[in-house]
């Protein structure tokens, strides 16, 4: 993987916690804050397309673990038999 420099600025406290754990851990500052950063950029990336492309009928109340395995079940059987899944 392709790596470039860039310069932050960071609270002093953060920098001894980021530290602290490098050490705990065994692995470089660096790395931590590449994976920090890492995290940050995917929670605020925008996605080209919604999580979720399809929407299933429903009680309107909070249904049960086996009740909502069964919903999503008969809808895409019958998506893939040619009717609507919504």
């Amino acid at each position: 993987m392709s790596m470039k420099r860039t310069n932050v600025y960071a609270d002093p406290e953060d920098l001894a916690i980021i530290k602290e754990a490098a050490k705990r851990r065994g692995v470089s500052e660096a790395e931590i804050i590449r994976q920090g950063i890492h995290l940050a950029a995917m929670a605020n990336r925008v996605w080209d397309e919604p999580l979720f492309s399809r929407t299933f009928e429903g009680p309107g109340r909070t249904l049960p673990r086996s009740e909502v395995r069964d919903a999503v079940a008969d809808a895409v059987r019958r998506g893939a038999d040619g009717g609507s899944a919504a």
